[in-house]
């Protein structure tokens, strides 16, 4: 993994907050909550996910019946993309979220939810982070977007363009969607780790609306992130969010 403790010496802004992953001290109850977790979310994820997802869930070794190894994780990923799987202290702020972003490297929490908060937990843990973004780490589009919004948004001063920017984030990395063979298809973490945002896309629910992707509605949707989503935007590939962040990137700055 030299390659692994080489890129980390890039990082500035986020090196305060690179942690290991002390993967022993998992307990067996932990390692029971991933599994179930897991376990509740595949039936639907095997017939509504992206293709990529699954794809990208095999090909990173993930497993049903225990806790990711990050290091684990990230030699199977590395060779792929160039990304990894970096465990950090908790949630970062902008500009080192940025920074690891540009760095492929993604911030990863180490922490699992308790049992009483198997539904919903407020703060990303090791299951949102892992189970519901690494995956799609393992697509050369998907991960070439990724580094290059980090990197438009490292370089961005401006309040207004950065809150733009994380609509941006907000309708793909995390509640995005694609049509596939005809099919709307989940591919956003939001959606992938819960089922009840994924319900609410598969059964249309509450007067949700799908709309092509569009860049300029996407940068002017207002964000409730207190309650289901009421508009989602359909991609129609991964290269359509890769050109999308180009051209926010000549637009904003």
């Amino acid at each position: 993994m030299g390659a692994v403790s080489m890129e980390s010496g890039k990082l500035t802004a986020a090196a305060p907050y690179l942690i290991e992953q002390d993967f022993a001290a998992y307990t067996p109850e932990q390692n029971a909550i991933w599994s179930e977790l897991v376990s509740r979310r595949m039936p639907q994820l095997e017939q509504y996910a992206s293709e990529v997802y699954l794809d990208g869930f095999h090909k990173i070794g993930l497993k049903q019946e225990a806790l990711p190894n990050l290091r684990e994780i990230s030699k199977r990923l590395f060779p792929l993309t160039g990304w990894q799987s970096t465990p950090v202290s908790g949630f970062l702020p902008a500009d080192a979220f940025f920074e690891m972003l540009a760095a492929r490297m993604f911030p990863t929490t180490t922490w699992i939810r308790s049992r009483e908060s198997m539904e919903y937990t407020p703060e990303p843990d090791i299951f949102h982070d892992v189970f519901g973004h690494v995956p799609m780490h393992a697509h050369p589009v998907f991960g070439n977007f990724l580094e290059h919004y980090g990197k438009v948004c490292a370089a961005l001063t401006n309040q207004e363009d950065l809150e733009r920017m994380g609509r941006l984030f907000w309708f793909t990395v995390e509640f995005g969607v694609i049509r596939e063979h005809g099919e709307v298809k989940v591919y956003g973490s939001g959606l992938i780790s819960s089922h009840g945002e994924c319900t609410q896309v598969i059964e249309r629910g509450a007067g949700l609306e799908i709309r092509d992707f569009d860049l300029d509605k996407v940068l002017d949707t207002v964000v409730d992130v207190s309650k289901m989503q009421p508009v989602l935007y359909a991609i129609e590939s991964y290269d359509q969010i890769y050109e999308a962040t180009k051209e926010a990137e000549s637009r904003l700055g």
